[in-house]
């Protein structure tokens, strides 16, 4: 699959995935074969582990949870509502990594 496919990849397989950004700034993705509904009801629970278990066709792979920076979920999970969630937002900038040093940049 070519690079930057990952939102045909979703909508091929209508599955949610979810993508994990560690602090050694690599990224991570899973497939789930769940339901949007389902995720979004395991994901909070599933955050506050120290550690959480994805078994694969050939491995088991565990996150640690206390090295992951963000989460990303597709398809949106609106149903996920709580004090600190914004409906509606907006991403205007990407996060950037490694630009310390280029370009000016301190």
């Amino acid at each position: 699959m070519p690079k930057g496919s990952f939102a045909t990849m979703h909508a091929e397989t209508g599955e949610p995935q979810i993508s994990f950004y560690y602090e050694s700034g690599t990224v991570e993705t899973f497939s789930l074969p769940i339901s949007a509904a389902e995720l979004a009801q395991k994901l909070p629970q599933m955050l506050s582990q120290r550690w959480v278990t994805f078994h694969l066709i050939d491995q088991t792979v565990l996150v640690c949870m206390a090295k992951v920076t963000k989460v990303e979920v597709k398809p949106p999970l609106p149903q996920i509502r709580d004090q600190a969630s914004f409906a509606n937002a907006q991403r205007i900038t990407a996060l950037q990594r490694g630009a310390v040093g280029k370009i000016g940049v301190q």
